[in-house]
């Protein structure tokens, strides 16, 4: 059913029933005897590792409390009317469970991230379908964007296409897991940061925290001035947890964007490797090539081989991989000798030497190359990758092919992605 855009609920599989939450909400529940018992104001369900979510309870309202029904109640219910097996009701106050979903408080006019079409939707109604024994959700009516969404009648969106930001912090660490969310990319999780309000933020941020290598990715992809207020909102040793996974080169860049009182402190708190880095980068003014570049490259002796070259490629797990799609070689001085392309270097022999194969007197700007020198080399040469040499030839970064065009972009522009 995913995907599917009608005037009608959404279409069953085989003769499964199906029943819309908006006709269920505030319909009267009656024991056998046809006598009310209270109001339906909620349904329960609680989620599933790859399922729908089950329907374990209902929430009636009863002379103003809210008294909890287990779903083994149910006697039979529809669109007309609810009827359970007992007349007897637990009268104790509803306590939330871990992991529990209230489909009208959670999800029915919320906003909830459609995971097919990128991008945050409005729950317009939910579809609840008879599986086995048991009832679940499987389907949310999502709100299109634009003025004209209520002449288009129904958007329904499977529930596996949807990821609902439930809101509340109590059961937000069962939620910890991706779920849909996986799918998504980086940028596209910082696009929906962006266009978040705060609590919504505060569940993507809390999902993708469980997740560190994820949460660092998600923060390189942000607006600066969003990923600056984000951090500033955290302790010291949650802003250095962050920036000790990003890139050197971006975490330098938040570091500058917070608080000159904090700088110190976050830097101190670092794992050493990566406080050498961005020391060695804030040292470089933001515009340039050194503010620009990465300090993580593939360098080697010219006299290693092919095959060495491949398996140290293979090792850098840690590196990203944009700037090892060139392995650079150095001579006995340590100075920028070549550049082979990784392509070049599988379709290779594997005994060649580095310095038969790579082309001499790479391409290369110093640290103070500005912008459109940068640009024009890049553009000139077509390169993905181009080397940063101090004054003694040395090669101390690299500047990426997307980092470049990020730089070169103009801010106006870039909301104009979405």
């Amino acid at each position: 059913m995913t995907g599917v855009t009608n005037d009608q609920p959404a279409p069953a599989t085989g003769l499964a029933r199906t029943l819309l939450l908006s006709a269920l909400l505030r319909r009267t529940a009656v024991d056998g005897a046809g006598h009310g018992l209270g109001r339906l104001s909620d349904i329960i369900v609680r989620l599933r590792e790859d399922d729908y979510p089950l329907v374990t309870g209902l929430v009636a309202d009863v002379g103003g409390r809210e008294l909890f029904v287990p779903a083994t109640e149910i006697l039979a219910w529809d669109d007309q009317h609810l009827e359970l097996t007992s007349a007897r009701l637990d009268l104790r106050p509803r306590e939330r469970r871990i992991g529990e979903v209230l489909l009208r408080g959670d999800v029915l006019g919320h906003r909830l991230v459609d995971v097919e079409q990128p991008g945050l939707v409005t729950a317009h109604d939910i579809l609840l379908t008879h599986a086995g024994e048991s009832w679940v959700a499987t389907a949310v009516d999502i709100h299109a964007r634009g003025l004209l969404r209520r002449r288009a009648g129904h958007t329904w969106r499977d529930w596996a296409g949807v990821e609902a930001l439930i809101g509340h912090d109590g059961s937000l660490a069962s939620r910890a897991r991706l779920g849909g969310l996986r799918r998504l990319k980086p940028a596209q999780l910082a696009d929906l940061i962006e266009d978040a309000s705060d609590h919504e933020q505060h569940e993507l941020l809390s999902r993708a925290h469980a997740h560190a290598d994820l949460e660092a990715d998600v923060f390189e992809e942000l607006d600066e001035d969003q990923a600056s207020d984000l951090l500033e909102a955290r302790t010291d040793p949650q802003i250095a947890d962050v920036l000790g996974r990003m890139r050197s080169d971006d975490a330098a860049d938040a570091l500058l964007d917070l608080p000159q009182e904090r700088r110190l402190a976050v830097l101190g708190l670092l794992p050493e490797m990566q406080r050498a880095k961005i020391t060695d980068l804030l040292g470089y003014q933001e515009a340039t090539a050194g503010g620009l570049m990465s300090v993580d490259y593939l360098l080697v002796p010219s006299t290693a081989t092919a095959a060495e070259v491949v398996h140290a490629v293979s090792a850098a797990t840690q590196m990203q991989p944009e700037a090892i799609v060139v392995a650079f070689c150095h001579d006995e001085l340590d100075r920028l000798v070549g550049a082979v392309s990784l392509v070049a270097l599988i379709q290779s022999d594997p005994a060649t030497a580095m310095a038969d194969l790579a082309a001499p007197h790479p391409v290369h700007v110093h640290p103070d190359a500005d912008l459109p020198e940068i640009t024009l080399a890049m553009a000139d040469y077509n390169l993905l990758l181009l080397p940063v040499l101090d004054r003694d030839d040395r090669l101390i970064g690299v500047l990426t092919i997307d980092d470049i065009l990020e730089a070169a972009v103009a801010p106006q522009w870039r909301l104009r992605r979405g």
